[in-house]
């Protein structure tokens, strides 16, 4: 589907003492279905910003935010809460698992609050970790700690992934693994993947790169044939 998601016209401000900061200004791009669609550009750029309005954890002054033909930004906070549970999976960079419960267990509580989620052993086996189910966080490096994170987000069967500097805290190997694991469930589940980031070397492997300055959007790039992430080096 042509812009499935689509942001025009979009604007946020925060108010900094007797200065207005332009986190987003006049912000307008659109992302198919089934893309996997990086967004790049320096700390402070506005990428998060982007980010959370687009995942409802934050609002937008003004202008249109469209995912799937509903107008996100016109929701009231109990559509938007139900949005969340429902329409996003979030991968954060730190992986935010519950300590006292296994992997199993922490993917469990995101498909328990969802409409039409996977079989959190099913996701779990996606990322590579059904020999771990049952071990704790503590257990597992900081590369499954992330899968499980990717699983927990899978697991909800949302309509769309958002992944926020998902390999900052891995290291290159662990990272390249990840992101090769973001990438495939990109291509098999036709599920459309966003990942924002620093690292312009990552936009090789995006089918769509939108570049963010100062809180706008500065160049939109397609990509007609992207790199598997095994032949990227940064």
């Amino acid at each position: 589907m042509k812009d499935y998601v689509i942001f025009k016209d979009v604007c946020k401000y925060y108010q900094m003492g007797d200065h207005k900061i332009k986190a987003a200004d006049h912000v307008s791009f659109t992302i198919n279905k089934g893309e996997f669609c990086v967004i790049v550009g320096p700390s402070g750029a506005g990428k998060t910003t982007v980010l959370n309005m687009l995942g409802g954890m934050d609002s937008c002054d003004s202008g249109t935010i469209i995912l799937d033909g509903n107008e996100i930004s016109k929701f009231t906070e109990s559509q938007l809460t139900e949005y969340r549970r429902h329409d996003v999976g979030f991968v954060f960079q730190f992986y935010n698992l519950v300590q006292n419960l296994t992997a199993v267990e922490n993917v469990e509580l995101a498909s328990e609050i969802c409409r039409n989620p996977l079989d959190p052993r099913e996701a779990l086996k996606q990322v590579g970790l059904e020999a771990r189910m049952y071990n704790f966080p503590s257990q597992l490096s900081g590369g499954e700690q992330q899968r499980v994170a990717i699983a927990r987000a899978i697991a909800k069967n949302p309509k769309i992934l958002l992944c926020d500097e998902p390999t900052g805290a891995l290291d290159y190997n662990t990272g390249k693994s990840i992101l090769k694991l973001l990438q495939d469930n990109c291509r098999e589940t036709g599920k459309t993947v966003i990942i924002i980031t620093h690292n312009l070397a990552i936009t090789q492997m995006a089918d769509r790169v939108i570049h963010v300055r100062n809180g706008q959007v500065s160049k939109i790039e397609e990509n007609a044939t992207p790199l598997p992430v095994e032949r990227i080096e940064w």
